[in-house]
């Protein structure tokens, strides 16, 4: 192995997570059991975390530290300690028992982290073009001995988050309902994933599309106490639909006429997603987004500081800051006055 560092960057979570599950198979075989650590940048002190790779494991032959969040290491010292450790250890080997994969939903970090890692172990995981997802699900159905038309493909694109890790989870779940030599139509997936469907951060930002802030609180609330997510989940979720809604911005900016079809080409298809987005562009124009995807990652650092007594007061905070103040933080706001 050339180096015990890699970079993986991007918004396609599935396909980053399979590379992450790749590394750690590949040490298992060559070390046997792995003492794995995850942490977030921004939760714990660099130091910690160079302090943590360069302990030896106790009761490992070597140990593999995730570290999540990684274009939030901005401060000098911190990419200073973080790169010297890396170019110390890159100059060994043969020798490290030690190894670190940094990991980020953004396509960049700070330029010396990167410059730093060898350029053979990064690699940007692009969200899939819109017919790659199409053509991702009818494979993943067909194999399982299932057919599925284009109208309910659009449909679970429409009610899923589009990245592979979360199509995998609900086309298994089609799996599981639907029978060998089943062919989906819309209504089924409507039927399963719809009308039954638990509350999901996508379903919060179409609350908040409409303008509700209370059916948006409501759904939040609903979805913490449903015990499958968390207050830090549901800023991923609405993060990526922000993110999403930047990209219409920018579509519509440099293309002066777009139809249904031509917007199909970009990502967005299906009635209900493109009526989700027009009321979305309405309400927040491009500065708007940048300003909200700011408040939501500084959120998100807050909540993971915080106890889960005052997590809900956060997240109903933010809400409230998108809603009615387009992201822009209510300054007498500090949880020091709650």
């Amino acid at each position: 192995m050339t180096s015990p560092v890699w970079l993986f960057m991007g918004p396609e979570i599935g396909e980053r997570n399979t590379a992450v599950d790749t590394v750690l198979k590949t040490l298992s075989k060559q070390y046997g059991d792995i003492e794995t650590h995850t942490v977030y940048a921004g939760d714990t002190g660099m130091g910690s975390i160079i302090s943590l790779l360069q302990n030896a494991s106790l009761f490992s032959s070597a140990k593999l530290l995730i570290l999540k969040s990684a274009e939030l290491i901005k401060k000098k010292e911190d990419i200073d300690l973080l790169t010297d450790w890396i170019q110390s250890v890159s100059k060994k080997e043969n020798t490290n028992d030690s190894f670190l994969i940094l990991v980020s939903d953004e396509t960049s970090v700070a330029k010396k982290i990167s410059d730093t890692v060898s350029k053979t172990q990064q690699k940007i995981f692009w969200e899939l073009f819109e017919n790659k997802k199409q053509e991702w699900i009818r494979s993943f159905l067909f194999r399982e001995g299932i057919e599925i038309e284009d109208e309910a493909v659009d449909e679970l694109l429409e009610l899923v988050e589009n990245n592979t890790d979360a199509l995998k989870t609900a086309c298994s779940h089609l799996v599981l309902y639907f029978q060998k030599g089943s062919h989906l139509m819309q209504e089924d997936i409507e039927k399963l994933f719809a009308h039954n469907k638990e509350e999901t951060p996508f379903s919060l930002f179409n609350a908040l599309t409409m303008g509700s802030l209370e059916t948006a609180l409501s759904i939040s609330q609903k979805i913490i106490l449903s015990k499958n997510s968390s207050p830090v989940q549901i800023i991923a979720g609405l993060s990526y639909c922000f993110r999403r809604l930047q990209d219409w911005h920018k579509i519509h900016r440099d293309n002066e006429y777009l139809d249904d079809f031509a917007l199909k080409r970009f990502g967005f298809s299906g009635k209900t997603a493109l009526a989700q987005y027009r009321r979305a562009a309405k309400l927040w124009n491009e500065v708007q987004c940048v300003k909200i995807i700011a408040l939501l990652s500084e959120t998100d650092l807050e909540l993971r500081s915080l106890g889960a007594s005052l997590q809900n007061i956060v997240m109903d905070m933010c809400l409230y800051e998108i809603a009615c103040k387009s992201g822009n933080k209510i300054e007498q706001y500090t949880l020091d006055n709650i």
